[in-house]
């Protein structure tokens, strides 16, 4: 199954191809996945330890029924807790898992679901990661915006009344520098009122840059916790420094910033464990930095240009349902995201029970912002999308939407003073 997530080579040079292969095929050419590259910041902080020690040890088959009901039961749901909600023996609960998790987002939350949309400004990338429509290797149209052309996409966005926006790049420093990200988040703060990136990991003094840049929180995906199936799924470039990339929301919190997300792209591995992993690492930074809004966001795969057969492997959406839920019940105060990914019939509901932020008016591709919201055809050149989406709504369906099902929409609920 593993070669599922190799991509299309149509189109690379002979060079290219042979080192595609050779990366491929010999893992001995490929980098020490746990070694941190020249220029990578080594923090001192035991968030991993704590983490990885649980997921090694996690056995999920060993939990019963009667260790589900007891968790539900609990006022506080302790980490042992979480582990049973996560267990294939609470599958048969999930109702009562639900109605947990409806009535835990209703205390901290109450019935507001938050929306923002991305903006992708460069699809440039200097990584092998098989299974992502940007890797290095894969043929598509790329594109890097021009600073007028990032404040037109801007300004279209936010005619639609729009007030959150998440930047977003390809991994590479060669095309996307943090001088370039800082320049796209001082234009993004003369529009928005919430400016969010997720770009390649920097250090503790670049977060602080951005920061000052204008950037209120990071997005990372740890892509799976898994460090063994890392190192299968990311072949060459920076992001195949599994530690760096671990420690890289700490860097930020240490570098000013008010918030972080965290996610584990389920379906690259053990989805259960994966789970555990992502909820863990909140949890244990929750207790170092608890002023921090912290997050979690919920990904599976989708079809990627040049393969369109990438799919979530056994991650179905009850299992998506139940790790959501469980998110819920364990961690009441975190933000949980769903995004444009999933169905909107999925979308929907879930918004009624669990997550509390959802993305709309969604492109991953670069510079379609004007034809996609106002379908004006673009002068000028597009990149390709990352990924296929799943739901397309736009802000005024969205926000028609969650308004019918009798929640509050929030674009915005921050005061600057």
């Amino acid at each position: 199954m593993e070669n599922q997530f190799f991509v299309d080579s149509a189109g690379l040079s002979p060079k290219a191809l042979e080192r595609k292969h050779r990366l491929e095929s010999d893992p001995s050419f490929r980098t020490n996945h746990m070694e941190y590259m020249e220029g990578m910041e080594i923090i001192e902080s035991d968030v991993c330890e704590n983490v990885m020690s649980h997921v090694k040890s996690y056995d999920y088959s060993k939990y019963t029924e009667g260790d589900v009901r007891a968790a539900l039961g609990h006022e506080t749901c302790t980490v042992e807790d979480f582990k049973a909600l996560l267990s294939p023996a609470a599958e048969p609960f999930l109702e009562e898992m639900a109605e947990r998790a409806r009535l835990e987002t209703g205390k901290h939350f109450g019935n507001t679901v938050y929306i923002f949309t991305p903006i992708y400004i460069a699809n440039y990338c200097e990584n092998y990661c098989v299974y992502c429509g940007f890797n290095c290797y894969n043929k598509i149209k790329r594109m890097k915006l021009s600073m007028e052309q990032i404040e037109h996409e801007m300004k279209v966005i936010a005619d639609s009344g729009m007030e959150e926006i998440l930047i977003l790049t390809g991994e590479s420093r060669g095309q996307s520098d943090v001088k370039y990200i800082g320049e796209a988040c001082k234009i993004a703060r003369k529009y928005f009122r919430m400016v969010g990136i997720e770009i390649y990991p920097v250090n503790t003094d670049e977060y602080r840059y951005l920061h000052e840049c204008g950037v209120d929180y990071v997005t990372v995906f740890q892509e799976t916790y898994d460090t063994e199936k890392y190192e299968t799924l990311h072949l060459a470039g920076h992001k195949r420094v599994w530690p760096y990339r671990f420690d890289a929301q700490e860097r930020a919190l240490r570098g000013g910033m008010r918030g972080v997300a965290f996610s584990a792209l389920l379906g690259l591995s053990d989805f259960r464990k994966d789970a555990l992993a992502s909820a863990l690492h909140v949890y244990y930074l929750q207790r170092k930095y608890p002023y921090a809004e912290m997050s979690l966001s919920c990904p599976r795969l989708r079809p990627i240009i040049n393969n369109e057969k990438i799919n979530p492997l056994d991650v179905h959406e009850k299992q998506l349902c139940q790790i959501i839920c469980a998110y819920r019940i364990f961690l009441p105060f975190v933000g949980i995201t769903v995004s444009s990914r999933e169905s909107a019939s999925f979308r929907n509901g879930i918004v009624k029970i669990a997550a509390t932020k959802v993305s709309a008016g969604v492109s991953t591709g670069v510079g379609d912002h004007e034809e996609k919201y106002v379908g004006k055809e673009s002068d000028g050149e597009q990149g390709d999308e990352q990924f296929e989406i799943s739901d397309g709504r736009d802000l005024d369906s969205m926000y028609r939407d969650i308004s019918d099902e009798g929640l509050q929409p929030v674009l915005n609920d921050y005061l600057y003073v």
